[in-house]
Protein backbone atom coordinates (compact mmCIF):
# COMPACT_ATOMS: atom_id res chain seq x y z
CA UNK A 1 0.00 0.00 0.00
CA UNK A 2 1.05 3.61 -0.35
CA UNK A 3 2.12 5.86 2.49
CA UNK A 4 -0.13 8.76 3.44
CA UNK A 5 0.17 11.47 0.79
CA UNK A 6 1.51 14.89 1.62
CA UNK A 7 -1.28 17.34 2.39
CA UNK A 8 -3.08 17.89 -0.92
CA UNK A 9 -0.44 16.00 -2.92
CA UNK A 10 -0.30 12.70 -4.74
CA UNK A 11 0.48 9.48 -2.86
CA UNK A 12 4.09 8.73 -2.04
CA UNK A 13 5.91 5.51 -1.22
CA UNK A 14 5.13 3.75 -4.50
CA UNK A 15 2.40 1.40 -5.58
CA UNK A 16 1.82 -1.99 -3.98
CA UNK A 17 3.66 -4.96 -5.44
CA UNK A 18 1.91 -6.43 -8.49
CA UNK A 19 0.98 -9.57 -6.55
CA UNK A 20 -0.76 -7.41 -3.93
CA UNK A 21 -3.17 -5.75 -6.38
CA UNK A 22 -6.81 -6.85 -6.30
CA UNK A 23 -8.12 -8.89 -9.23
CA UNK A 24 -10.30 -6.90 -11.63
CA UNK A 25 -13.92 -8.08 -11.85
CA UNK A 26 -14.78 -6.22 -15.07
CA UNK A 27 -18.51 -7.12 -15.10
CA UNK A 28 -18.89 -5.80 -11.53
CA UNK A 29 -16.91 -2.64 -12.33
CA UNK A 30 -19.05 -2.01 -15.43
CA UNK A 31 -22.22 -2.59 -13.37
CA UNK A 32 -21.07 0.00 -10.81
CA UNK A 33 -20.40 2.45 -13.65
CA UNK A 34 -23.86 1.81 -15.15
CA UNK A 35 -25.51 2.27 -11.75
CA UNK A 36 -23.88 5.65 -11.11
CA UNK A 37 -24.43 6.75 -14.74
CA UNK A 38 -28.16 6.66 -14.02
CA UNK A 39 -27.60 9.45 -11.47
CA UNK A 40 -25.76 11.75 -13.88
CA UNK A 41 -27.04 15.30 -14.28
CA UNK A 42 -27.02 15.94 -18.03
CA UNK A 43 -29.98 18.21 -18.88
CA UNK A 44 -28.17 19.98 -21.74
CA UNK A 45 -26.41 17.25 -23.70
CA UNK A 46 -28.50 14.32 -22.45
CA UNK A 47 -25.20 12.39 -22.61
CA UNK A 48 -24.98 10.55 -19.31
CA UNK A 49 -21.63 9.04 -18.28
CA UNK A 50 -20.69 6.85 -15.33
CA UNK A 51 -17.25 5.78 -14.15
CA UNK A 52 -16.15 3.18 -11.62
CA UNK A 53 -12.62 2.58 -10.45
CA UNK A 54 -11.00 -0.24 -8.54
CA UNK A 55 -8.56 1.06 -5.93
CA UNK A 56 -5.38 -0.77 -4.88
CA UNK A 57 -6.96 -1.58 -1.49
CA UNK A 58 -10.01 -3.25 -3.10
CA UNK A 59 -12.48 -0.36 -2.78
CA UNK A 60 -14.60 0.68 -5.74
CA UNK A 61 -15.12 4.43 -6.23
CA UNK A 62 -17.62 5.94 -8.66
CA UNK A 63 -18.48 9.19 -10.37
CA UNK A 64 -21.00 10.56 -12.86
CA UNK A 65 -21.00 13.62 -15.07
CA UNK A 66 -22.60 16.81 -13.74
CA UNK A 67 -23.37 19.43 -16.36
CA UNK A 68 -23.72 23.16 -15.79
CA UNK A 69 -25.21 25.98 -17.84
CA UNK A 70 -21.74 27.51 -17.88
CA UNK A 71 -20.26 24.66 -19.88
CA UNK A 72 -16.69 25.22 -18.73
CA UNK A 73 -17.54 24.16 -15.19
CA UNK A 74 -19.18 20.88 -16.21
CA UNK A 75 -17.67 17.91 -14.37
CA UNK A 76 -16.90 14.71 -16.21
CA UNK A 77 -17.65 11.36 -14.56
CA UNK A 78 -13.95 10.67 -14.12
CA UNK A 79 -13.59 13.93 -12.14
CA UNK A 80 -16.23 12.67 -9.72
CA UNK A 81 -14.47 9.31 -9.51
CA UNK A 82 -11.13 10.93 -8.63
CA UNK A 83 -12.82 13.18 -6.07
CA UNK A 84 -14.46 10.11 -4.54
CA UNK A 85 -11.09 8.36 -4.46
CA UNK A 86 -9.54 11.10 -2.35
CA UNK A 87 -12.67 11.70 -0.24
CA UNK A 88 -12.67 8.05 0.84
CA UNK A 89 -9.01 7.70 1.76
CA UNK A 90 -6.93 8.03 -1.40
CA UNK A 91 -4.89 5.23 -2.89
CA UNK A 92 -4.08 4.34 -6.48
CA UNK A 93 -6.52 3.36 -9.21
CA UNK A 94 -5.86 -0.12 -10.59
CA UNK A 95 -8.67 -0.33 -13.18
CA UNK A 96 -11.41 1.97 -14.49
CA UNK A 97 -14.63 1.36 -16.41
CA UNK A 98 -16.39 4.31 -18.11
CA UNK A 99 -19.82 3.87 -19.71
CA UNK A 100 -22.20 6.01 -21.73
CA UNK A 101 -25.97 6.29 -21.32
CA UNK A 102 -26.49 2.93 -23.02
CA UNK A 103 -24.00 1.20 -20.73
CA UNK A 104 -21.43 0.85 -23.52
CA UNK A 105 -17.74 1.53 -22.85
CA UNK A 106 -16.82 5.16 -23.41
CA UNK A 107 -13.27 6.47 -23.81
CA UNK A 108 -12.32 9.28 -21.43
CA UNK A 109 -11.56 12.70 -22.88
CA UNK A 110 -7.97 13.97 -22.83
CA UNK A 111 -8.45 15.96 -19.61
CA UNK A 112 -9.83 12.91 -17.85
CA UNK A 113 -7.07 10.67 -19.17
CA UNK A 114 -4.62 13.00 -17.45
CA UNK A 115 -6.63 12.81 -14.20
CA UNK A 116 -6.66 9.01 -14.37
CA UNK A 117 -2.93 8.96 -15.14
CA UNK A 118 -2.08 11.02 -12.07
CA UNK A 119 -4.23 8.83 -9.83
CA UNK A 120 -3.50 5.44 -11.36
CA UNK A 121 -0.30 5.78 -13.33
CA UNK A 122 0.77 4.22 -16.60
CA UNK A 123 -0.28 0.68 -15.62
CA UNK A 124 -3.85 1.56 -14.61
CA UNK A 125 -6.21 -0.43 -16.85
CA UNK A 126 -9.11 1.07 -18.81
CA UNK A 127 -11.98 -1.23 -19.74
CA UNK A 128 -12.17 -2.12 -23.41
CA UNK A 129 -15.64 -3.65 -23.14
CA UNK A 130 -16.84 -7.17 -23.83
CA UNK A 131 -14.58 -8.94 -26.30
CA UNK A 132 -11.92 -6.23 -26.19
CA UNK A 133 -8.87 -6.31 -23.94
CA UNK A 134 -8.33 -3.54 -21.42
CA UNK A 135 -5.78 -0.89 -22.34
CA UNK A 136 -3.23 0.69 -20.04
CA UNK A 137 -3.19 4.40 -19.41
CA UNK A 138 0.24 4.42 -21.09
CA UNK A 139 -1.51 3.21 -24.26
CA UNK A 140 -4.37 5.69 -23.88
CA UNK A 141 -2.16 8.69 -23.08
CA UNK A 142 1.32 8.36 -24.55
CA UNK A 143 3.63 11.11 -23.39
CA UNK A 144 1.47 11.99 -20.38
CA UNK A 145 2.28 15.08 -18.35
CA UNK A 146 3.87 13.67 -15.19
CA UNK A 147 5.24 15.96 -12.46
CA UNK A 148 6.24 13.44 -9.85
CA UNK A 149 7.73 10.02 -9.33
CA UNK A 150 5.22 7.95 -7.30
CA UNK A 151 8.08 5.88 -5.88
CA UNK A 152 9.76 8.98 -4.44
CA UNK A 153 9.49 9.80 -0.77
CA UNK A 154 9.89 13.51 -1.51
CA UNK A 155 6.91 15.83 -1.85
CA UNK A 156 6.17 17.01 -5.38
CA UNK A 157 7.30 20.52 -6.26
Amino acid sequence: MTDDPPEGGPPTGGPPAAGDLPAVDWPALRAAAVDVMRRAYAPYSRFRVGAAGLVDDGRVVVGCNVENGAYGVTLCAECGLVSGLHATGGGRLVAVAVVDGDGAPCAPCGRCRQLLWENGGPDCLLDGGEGHPPRTMAQMLPGAFDLYDPTSTQEPR
